[in-house]
């Protein structure tokens, strides 16, 4: 907690990190925070600023921004209080990134350009097209080693004419800097210029799990990592995941794997064989049809089950150049598919009829039109339309 005064605070919007309409609040800078800015890769603490929640911290030239749904009035002295399980969380983050740089350039030459401090795991941007898996286990292996050692983690500013300042790691400063310059020192490892929040002693980031590479931009690679307390939850979450398929698998953790290849196999089996058995129905379907002593000009089927090919299996059997047909498939409450086949200027004139109706959306050449219907319970208006249609073809109509 840190107690300060209120300099000014305007009228003001934020935009939501996903997206959506802004939120109207207050931009209210204080005489001095302990919220941090997001910057430097690492995004902003959260806290209150008296009983006002902090929605946002953001830096304007030397000052930060603290956005807040509530005025607060400029010259009151207020209570600021840090939410310290996102502020340490981001400290392990961004000090475990501090130390797999370093040590990533130290035993591969490996250079960090950039990193990203995400929600639910974080990543380093190597400047090197390849990082391989015998690499990543040593350097996993490296970094632990250094946290049981309980290496002190110190910050120290310089003047930025320091000639010092040209030894240290830095991936250049920011064009509105002034003033000294922050330095992170993690002893006898590493020396970088940092704006963020860091801990003390290695031991405070616990552990670090390296969860592999992903390709990244042209010649990188990124390292994707967890540190501290993100890796007990993230097994925790593995072990609530391993203790489900076991009760739903009937087996142990070391058989899940092969109980679900069983498993697909399986169900790609009775895929195969119901796909087998629809095309057999549609077929049955459109001679059933075609055996009638005077075949209709308009055939209408709805079934649950079935796919944009069962639909047009069932066309091609019957014929389209004098049949107009209807076909839909889907739950009879909730989205499904529908097909308009026949006689194709008929077609193109009805086509986007039936899917205004059905509200949806489709596309259709040559006599077919077909696509996705949200409003299956409008069947019958569509078979009314079309059964109009056919009467004012028909002759003497």
């Amino acid at each position: 907690q840190f107690t300060t005064r209120v300099v000014s605070c305007r009228a003001a919007e934020l935009r939501p990190e996903g997206g959506g309409e802004p939120v109207r609040g207050f931009q209210v800078v204080l005489e001095d925070t302990i919220l941090f800015p997001e910057g430097g890769g690492q995004p902003d603490d959260r806290g209150l600023i008296g009983d006002v929640p902090g929605l946002r911290v953001t830096r304007r030239g030397l000052e930060a921004v603290h956005f807040v749904p509530a005025a607060l009035e400029p010259g009151a002295e207020v209570l600021l209080s840090l939410d310290w399980e996102r502020r340490f969380d981001h400290m392990q983050q961004h000090s475990g990134q501090h130390l797999i740089s370093a040590i990533a350039e130290q035993m591969f030459g490996f250079k960090t350009t950039s990193w990203e401090l995400g929600r639910q795991r974080s990543l380093i941007e190597l400047d090197t097209p390849l990082v391989t898996a015998e690499q990543v286990e040593a350097l996993e292996k490296s970094v632990n080693e250094k946290i049981r050692d309980r290496v002190p983690v110190t910050v120290r500013e310089l003047a930025a004419d320091d000639p010092e300042v040209e030894t240290v790691r830095s991936r250049g400063l920011p064009d509105d800097h002034a003033g000294p310059v922050r330095v992170v020192d993690i002893k006898g490892i590493d020396s970088n210029l940092c704006c963020g929040t860091h801990v003390s002693n290695l031991s405070d980031l616990q552990v670090i799990k390296l969860l592999g590479v992903e390709k990244g931009k042209k010649n990188k690679t990124n390292l994707v990592f967890l540190v501290g307390n993100r890796v007990l939850k993230s097994i925790e979450q593995s072990h609530s995941t391993e203790k489900a398929l076991t009760s739903l698998l009937k087996n142990g953790p070391g058989e899940h794997v092969e109980a679900v290849k069983r498993l697909q196999s399986s169900v790609k089996l009775l895929q195969k064989n119901n796909l087998n058995l629809l095309r057999d129905i549609a077929v049955l379907i459109a001679r059933e049809f075609k055996s009638k002593p005077a075949p209709k000009q308009l055939f209408v089927l709805h079934r649950k089950e079935g796919d944009s090919e069962f639909m047009n299996i069932i066309a091609n059997e019957i014929g389209t150049e004098e049949t107009l047909l209807f076909l839909t498939v889907g739950d009879e409450k909730e989205a499904g598919l529908f097909l308009l086949a026949g006689p194709v200027e008929a077609v193109e004139n009805l086509g986007p009829r039936v899917a205004e109706l059905l509200g949806g959306k489709g596309a259709g050449k040559r006599g077919r039109f077909q696509g996705k219907a949200a409003k299956m319970s409008r069947r019958g208006e569509v078979q009314a339309l079309l059964q109009e249609f056919i009467s004012h073809q028909s002759p003497g109509a």
